[in-house]
């Protein structure tokens, strides 16, 4: 008995890996498109060939997500032929019944065998029965109940349909099988009345043509829901194949020259500039989890769903209730589809050289009006268009889509200035770092508010998510004089950049609900606690400076949260009076502060961290270094209950783990 198990499993084993061994490609697509033209005269295609043709029923569509190279039994084989005059679930849905054409094609090239060519000309005349008479077609035909009979651009249905219509109608060479004369001209028509419905669905935001969304009413033209998370919306996705059709067509008429130009306006005036997409993978290669993460200067991306009012992203799960942030659906939505894509790049790539072969300005009142929107100056000499900084941020939108600039050139700018939750994807821009300086003095004795007047002593309160700052020096002048703010970030996903911020007590304070915030190349010098706060934040490449003995930082990090502040690559610093000065203290219990590849001066204590007298924070707070330089760099002379990472561990501290954001997107630039 154990023999005969033995063999029966050897045989199955070798079945399995006989017909694995046919088959080039895992996916049905990657066949038909990426197989040489040669390839097509196999005996091993002939073979896929005649499941294609099994599975094509005689209305001339095919079903879809049948992976076709597969081998047939006999049963099966049976059963399609069975199946040859149901009309049921016959589709363009996922290149369904377009993609087989092609395959036909390619076949037919290599062998006349006329089976193929009917098969594709079958394909073709459904096709035809398919198309509404408003140009449009269906997901499903013959119609299926529910949003299948919406007008179907979801996944590029209907603009697979009009390239094979371009090319039949235009008499190309990218089909082997030519049509009749009478077939071409109805191709031709069939085009014609499938750009005349795109036209006509092309959406209009508050009058002005944006985009298309995946499904359009049928008889309205108006946005239409499909499944329960795909809500009507704007699509980045579908819109932009529908614009590289139009751009296709020579000779365009005004109304296509109109939709293009205007469909282009809107991708960008949406695209994402600075939030990429991290997946992480299972050893198989499944993604089984994604993250959006801060990426400076990343390649445009755009949401597959957008508002229909203001260009808004959302994201759903099969609940269908619309969330504004990715990680706010569950794992099985958020991992198995596609949110964000950069389709539209081709689009804005493209379109240069179309605009000037199609008579097109490139540039526009409009443009320029929107570029003055988002584009605010400020000047002590009064040559901008605001003389004080907190006119000019007074005066930005608010909620913007894109990133608004107001840049200040080079001038001591004495002002106490908020920027408050409203002024998002703010950028506030100095001339230069030296010359361009932010100064007030307040204080807690001068505040004299309560026990929290040193949350009213800044010189800058950022409360807008989406915030940057950069080339600027930003000082609270009040002098050692306590508790006394000169940058107060309360804001999620916010990036400062070569920029100097200057005090003494509580220098620097970061918070804000799961607040992630970047500081780079940038010099924060301070005396007790200047740094501070419950943040995420990370520091790449900046000079801390110490001007007396005492405390460089007092982290609040909540319970559970992975990271607090982590300095990377950082260089310590000291005024001569400093010589005795602790990493950090916890504000609260649970602190956490990580320095890693730091060059601490000799100012820094052995012991390098203080417990604020909590003999609890020794068991809860995280405090730890790694490959640290320098003659405050002395680990083995640190307090037992501070950490010394391994490289395992410090590999873990990578900008992406760290600034992954767990409330909303990254803001688009």
């Amino acid at each position: 008995m154990v023999l005969l198990k033995k063999y029966i499993v050897l045989v199955l084993f070798s079945i399995c890996f006989a017909v694995n061994a046919q088959n080039t490609y895992k996916n049905w697509p990657d066949i038909i498109r990426k197989s040489d033209a040669g390839w097509f005269g196999t005996e091993e295609a002939k073979k896929i060939a005649e499941n294609v043709l099994l599975y094509q029923r005689d209305i001339g569509g095919w079903p879809k997500n049948i992976q076709m190279q597969q081998e047939l039994t006999p049963q099966q084989k049976k059963d399609l032929q069975a199946l040859k005059k149901s009309t049921k679930e016959i589709t363009t849905d996922n290149s369904a019944t377009c993609q087989e054409m092609l395959f036909m094609s390619k076949m037919y090239a290599q062998v006349k065998d006329e089976r193929y060519k009917d098969s594709f000309l079958k394909g073709l005349n459904y096709l035809f029965e398919a198309q509404y008479s408003n140009g449009g077609w269906p997901q499903f035909y013959p119609l299926k109940k529910g949003y299948y009979t919406h007008i179907t651009y979801n996944d590029d249905s209907m603009v697979n349909i009009l390239n094979i219509m371009k090319h039949v109608s235009d008499d190309t060479d990218f089909y082997s099988i030519k049509p009749s004369k009478e077939t071409i001209e109805k191709a031709k028509k069939s085009f014609d009345k499938g750009i005349d419905c795109i036209l006509k669905t092309q959406y209009k935001q508050n009058g002005v043509l944006t985009a298309w969304c995946a499904q359009h009413d049928e008889v309205t033209f108006a946005p239409a829901n499909a499944r329960a998370f795909e809500l009507a919306s704007l699509s980045g996705y579908e819109s932009a194949k529908i614009v590289l059709l139009l751009m296709s067509i020579e000779k365009p008429s005004a109304e296509i020259i109109t939709a293009v130009k205007s469909a282009h306006a809107w991708f960008e005036k949406t695209k994402i500039t600075n939030l990429e997409e991290k997946r992480i993978l299972n050893d198989e290669g499944k993604i089984i989890d994604k993250n959006m993460i801060v990426t400076q200067n990343a390649a445009p991306i755009w949401a597959r769903f957008m508002e229909l009012d203001n260009n808004e992203p959302f994201f759903s799960d099969r609940d269908g209730v619309k969330k504004k942030s990715l990680d706010e659906i569950g794992a099985e939505r958020r991992n198995g589809y596609s949110w964000y894509t950069d389709a539209p790049k081709e689009v804005l790539k493209k379109f240069p050289a179309w605009a000037i072969k199609n008579g097109v300005k490139l540039t526009s009142a409009a443009s320029v009006d929107k570029k003055k929107a988002n584009f605010f100056t400020v000047a002590l000499d009064g040559s901008g268009d605001f003389t004080k900084i907190q006119e000019a941020i007074n005066a930005c939108p608010s909620f913007p889509y894109e990133k608004v600039t107001v840049f200040v050139k080079n001038g001591i700018y004495n002002e106490k200035i908020r920027i408050p939750e409203w002024n998002t994807h703010l950028a506030l821009v100095g001339e230069s770092k030296e010359n361009t300086i932010i100064t007030f003095d307040d204080n807690f004795s001068k505040i004299n508010t309560g026990r929290n007047s040193t949350f009213f002593t800044y010189t800058i309160l950022v409360e807008g998510d989406d915030f940057s700052a950069s080339n600027l020096t930003i000082k609270n002048a009040s002098g050692d004089n306590g508790q006394a703010i000169a940058l107060s970030l309360v804001a999620n996903r916010a990036q400062v950049s070569n920029c100097s911020i200057l005090g003494n007590q509580d220098t620097l304070y970061l918070s804000g609900k799961n607040a992630k915030q970047y500081f780079k190349d940038c010099y924060i010098e301070g005396t007790t606690d200047f740094i501070f706060g419950s943040a995420t934040a990370l520091f790449e490449n900046c000079e801390i400076r110490s001007i007396k003995n005492s405390y460089i930082t007092a982290a609040s990090t909540p319970q559970d949260t992975t990271f607090g502040f982590v300095f990377k690559n950082c260089k310590l610093t000291a005024e001569p009076a400093a010589t005795a000065v602790y990493l950090g203290r916890p504000w609260r219990i649970y602190a956490k502060t990580v320095y890693i590849d730091c060059d601490m001066g000799k100012h820094i204590r052995p012991e390098g961290w203080h417990n604020w007298s909590k003999p609890e924070a020794e068991q809860n707070a995280f405090y730890a270094e790694y490959n640290g330089k320098g003659e405050g760099f002395q680990p083995t002379k640190r307090v037992s209950w501070s950490n010394q990472l391994t490289k395992k561990e410090a590999a873990k501290y990578t900008i992406e783990n760290i600034l992954k954001d767990s409330i909303a997107n990254w803001y688009s630039k």
